[in-house]
Parts: structure tokens; C-alpha cells; sequence
């Protein structure tokens, strides 16, 4: 259903610091690479068109800003994927916004970590799996 998703950055050497190592701990790499315009990443293994997540400068030239009540997930191979994107978020910088753990309302296996990034953006790490 979705071709991609886009989140705006007022400070791209710092977001391609944070997104390579937070988003390699799911085994995401950057594809893509446009200096201060930009980055995009995708799956390991897969060829540019294949990039689900782009970090740019907003089109506007305005300054990026986070939004309310929305955050962007990201497929995590395992619980532990789950607990390492959270703990590397932390330690670059991010915000905890909700510790790794089953959140069984959703379903018996949701696995879960959210975390707002160096600009304020919520992200997520999820597994649907059983441990």
C-alpha cells in the first residue's frame, strides 16, 4: 500500500550519523545519498528502487518539524533487533518514548520500542514473531 516514507531533518550530518546505526541494528542500509539535500535507506541486498525511507531537507526550505499523533515503523527481524534499535537511539541521542516489550492489546506477539529521533520524530522497531 505504501510506496514510502519521508521525515524532514534540519541537521543531515547528524541524522545520517543516527539513522546509518539505528536503522543498521535492523539491518536497513542508506542507499541513497544527496549530502545535505538527503539520504534514503532500504533492505540490505536491495537496489535503490527499493528505498521505503527517505531523510530529506524540507522541499519548502521551511525548517523540518516533527508531527503529532504519527510515527513511522520499521519491521525489526527479531525482539532483539527491537531492544538493540532502542538502546542505539538512546545512546545517539534519541528519546525513549516507550521501553522494548510485548504490547498485547495490539496482538499476543507484538513486540515493540518507540523512540523520537534527534529532530523530535517518533519512530518505532516492531516484531510480530514469537520469541
Amino acid at each position: 500500500m505504501l510506496s514510502h516514507v519521508t521525515l524532514g531533518s534540519n541537521d543531515m550530518s547528524r541524522a545520517r550519523e543516527f539513522y546509518d546505526a539505528v536503522l543498521g541494528t535492523l539491518g536497513y542500509l542508506r542507499l541513497a545519498d544527496f549530502g545535505e539535500e538527503g539520504m534514503g535507506y532500504g533492505p540490505k541486498g536491495k537496489p535503490e528502487d527499493h528505498i521505503a525511507f527517505w531523510v530529506l531537507r524540507p522541499f519548502n526550505r521551511e525548517r523540518a518539524n516533527a508531527g503529532n499523533g504519527w510515527h513511522v515503523a520499521f519491521l525489526a527481524p527479531s525482539r532483539q533487533a527491537v531492544r538493540d534499535f532502542h538502546a542505539k537511539a538512546l545512546e545517539l541521542g534519541g528519546r525513549d518514548e516507550g521501553a522494548p516489550g510485548l504490547r498485547p492489546d495490539y496482538h499476543e506477539n507484538y513486540y515493540g520500542a518507540y523512540v523520537r529521533d534527534l529532530d523530535g520524530n517518533k519512530l518505532q522497531a516492531v516484531c510480530h514473531d514469537p520469541e
